[in-house]
């Protein structure tokens, strides 16, 4: 009796090897026996059973932000704030407290205020620039200290040195979110960090067609609970993300370093310009933590410039519809400039008040600057903000 069943048949080996690494979205792993299955499991063979539990795409692009972050064993995550609560899943329990920079990004703010303490861990906020707010914020119980090196959208720029010393001395780990900085700039557990985190959907993939998180942590305990807990809690990165991302993380270098230029560029040539009260950028002289910069940060300050114009919420519209050639959007690292409005955005949540605490006005807008030409960013945003202040007394 013949056998008309359809069935999957491997494909003879080649020769030769494709130069792009294939995308492979299979869900499922397939074993010959339970003994190899075990092997799979207990580490003894190498190989996928269940892509929630990992996949060839996920390894690949793992361990190429593995190597610019100077270590092994990240994890992959489905969006950088899924890394986020990986990290902190990882290193808190209910009864432990967790503090985080005041300078966070709003749903990193909005999962330290809200969804920690529903899981019994609570939470504290200090000025990440002052050590002595460091130093009130950090009590007995402290497990965890959540920082970015650069805040968002702001741009301080964290006292590291600080921060280090109080959780040596309390026993706590340090999380960084080095999204903003990128390796480039800062290598955190180069420099006496516990994990390091990225929303790999920002400057890495840099093409803002995939959705990742990337964590890993020094300690070889707390990094098998990132895998673990990315599996448990269904946080894994979808192959085709992956896949994307590995194309993006290729071009970084060259990408970092254009938009970098572009960055400064930009922030020069606004300083000072009629109807701008501020531009926030750390190589500029007039950026509050600029010698803190050039020390953690050496020439690299980034592709983020910040700045506020005149006015309120009327002038923010009529600024973002005078730069229509740039994309108004709330994300940064895609290839071509973006605009961001913190306060109908990542910090809509907080009221006006707290925004006001930390320098978001209705004036305040982030750049995510990408690779065009310098002269022509410059010349839009000059256009822009001078239509913003069109009728102003």
């Amino acid at each position: 009796m013949s056998d008309h069943s359809i069935k999957r048949q491997p494909v003879n080996p080649s020769a030769s090897r494709p130069v792009v690494s294939p995308l492979q979205p299979s869900v499922v792993y397939a074993t010959e026996t339970p003994d190899a299955l075990d092997a799979l499991y207990e580490g003894g063979a190498r190989g996928h059973t269940y892509s929630r539990e990992g996949h060839p795409n996920a390894a690949t692009v793992a361990a190429m932000i593995d190597r610019l972050e100077g270590t092994t064993g990240g994890v992959m995550a489905a969006s950088g704030m899924g890394a986020v609560s990986l990290a902190l899943l990882a290193c808190a329990s209910a009864g432990d407290h967790v503090i985080g920079s005041t300078q966070l990004y709003g749903r990193s703010l909005r999962l330290m205020t809200e969804e920690l303490p529903r899981l019994g861990i609570t939470t504290g906020f200090f000025d990440p620039t002052d050590a002595a707010s460091i130093r009130a914020a950090a009590i007995a119980g402290t497990t965890a200290i959540l920082v970015e090196v650069v805040s968002n959208p702001t741009l301080r720029v964290a006292d590291m040195e600080a921060i280090y010393a109080v959780a040596a001395q309390i026993g706590a780990k340090v999380i960084v979110d080095n999204t903003f900085t990128t390796p480039r700039a800062y290598r955190p557990l180069d420099e006496g960090a516990d994990l390091v985190l990225h929303s790999v959907t920002k400057l890495l993939a840099g093409h803002s067609d995939a959705m990742l998180g990337w964590v890993a942590a020094k300690d070889p305990e707390i990094a098998a609970r990132l895998d673990v807990l990315a599996a448990t809690w269904g946080m894994t990165a979808a192959p085709f993300d992956c896949w994307m991302a590995e194309r993006g993380l290729l071009s970084f270098d060259l990408r970092f370093e254009r938009a970098q230029s572009n960055a400064r560029a930009l922030a020069d040539a606004l300083d000072g310009a009629q109807g701008v009260s501020r531009v926030i950028y750390p190589s500029l002289p007039s950026h509050p933590d600029h010698n803190r910069a050039g020390t953690l940060l050496g020439e690299n300050a980034g592709n983020m410039v910040s700045f506020e114009i005149i006015g309120g919420r009327a002038q923010a519209n009529a600024l973002t519809k005078a730069a229509s050639a740039i994309a108004f959007a709330p994300t940064l690292g895609d290839i071509n400039t973006t605009l961001s409005h913190a306060a109908s955005s990542s910090h809509r949540a907080l009221s006006e008040e707290a925004r006001a605490d930390i320098g978001i006005t209705e004036g305040f807008f982030r750049v995510s600057v990408g690779i065009e030409s310098a002269e022509h960013l410059i010349a839009t945003f000059k256009k822009a903000i001078t239509a913003s202040q069109t009728g102003i007394d």
